[in-house]
């Protein structure tokens, strides 16, 4: 039979004992290095391995007037025919009397690299004399692509890996007027900045001069400010002072002043997206020339896993916290979807979205 005892540290320090206090493991192991490799770092190549396999999805709304050239700058991003126009046989510019919404999802592959490309165009939108309300209809879309992940989650024998149809960005058209926003804008982003991340960017920024170009950006900027309207990427969400450091340049040029085109011209020897005048070539890459680069940059290269991120994590989040909320208080179903205007939500196959 085994004996065991104990000295407190009075005791010990009568007794002449020096007994140093117990180390945890945790503390010893602290700063020191490892003996050998051990190949921790290999689980980034699994996750590569794993995310080219399986791929990703990126969901982008497009909303503005007719002739912003929407659909030319999705093409351009992307440098694919990936717009609704783009992909439609025999299309037709018409005015719709009312916002419908329309998809065209692709498949694009870079370098192994899959992602399924979903543009979600608005036709419709701010073209009538009456304008009001033409902005219930895509937060209505918005809310119900939620609504169909958050019940997803919910099913007992849910999917392994759940359909992403939520808008993961959506970049909104002002027109190069040169003044300021207009109320439909304000109103606009007022009420979609807080269930999606909008990125505004003037259209056809190429009408107006450098100049012209600067005094607008700043008087929307504060309109922005002044109207409490929040765009991307809030100063909230930013996690550390190397991403506040970037997000900062970015907000300091938002809104981006794009140039969008399909067509290619030699310039020095070189082929380069642009617009030919007859006062030269208008480089839609060349950062002297317009913003294009950089909003591609922050919608690709930069920030679009940051943008699904803040979509999952903050926007449907909220969107499931109320539900969920609103559930336990009428009971363990979930009721139906309810929008801002208290109409009822429609069944899928009654919906025309």
């Amino acid at each position: 039979m085994g004996l065991s005892f104990s000295l407190s540290a009075d005791t010990a320090q009568e007794q002449g004992l020096d007994l140093e206090p117990p180390v945890r493991m945790e503390e010893e192991m602290e700063g020191r290095d490892l003996f050998g490799y051990v190949g921790i770092e290999a689980v980034l190549d699994q996750m590569r391995r794993k995310t080219m396999k399986a791929g990703f999805e990126f969901n982008i709304m497009v909303v503005g007037q007719s002739g912003l050239g929407k659909s030319t700058l999705v093409n351009t991003l992307f440098k694919s025919k990936v717009s609704r126009k783009s992909c439609t046989p025999n299309y037709e510019e018409k005015i719709s009397k009312t916002v419908h919404l329309q998809s065209v999802s692709h498949i694009i592959e870079e370098k192994g690299v899959k992602m399924k490309l979903t543009v979600i165009d608005t036709p419709g939108f701010g073209d009538q004399i009456n304008n009001e309300n033409c902005w219930e209809p895509i937060v209505k879309y918005v809310n119900e692509q939620y609504e169909k992940y958050l019940k997803e989650e919910l099913n007992v024998n849910r999917k392994r890996r759940i359909p992403d149809t939520r808008v993961h960005c959506c970049v909104y058209f002002l027109p190069a007027t040169g003044h300021w926003l207009r109320p439909i804008d304000v109103e606009f982003m007022r009420r979609l900045g807080k269930i999606v991340s909008i990125v505004p960017v003037i259209a056809k920024a190429d009408t107006l001069t450098l100049e012209e170009r600067l005094e607008f950006k700043q008087r929307i900027r504060q309109d922005l400010q002044a109207n409490g309207i929040r765009v991307y990427p809030q100063k909230e969400y930013d996690e550390d002072a190397e991403d506040r450091i970037l997000n900062d340049k970015i907000r300091e040029n938002i809104p981006f002043a794009v140039v969008g085109t399909d067509k290619e011209h030699q310039v020095n020897g070189n082929k380069v997206l642009g617009r030919k005048t007859k006062w030269g070539i208008i480089e839609v890459e060349n950062v002297a020339h317009c913003e294009f680069a950089l909003l591609r940059d922050l919608l690709i290269r930069s920030h679009l896993q940051d943008l699904k991120d803040v979509t999952h994590n903050i926007h449907y989040e909220t969107y499931r916290v109320k539900r969920l909320n609103e559930s336990n208080a009428n009971g363990l179903a979930l009721s139906p979807l309810t929008l801002e205007n208290g109409t009822l939500e429609k069944s899928d196959a009654e919906s025309h979205l």
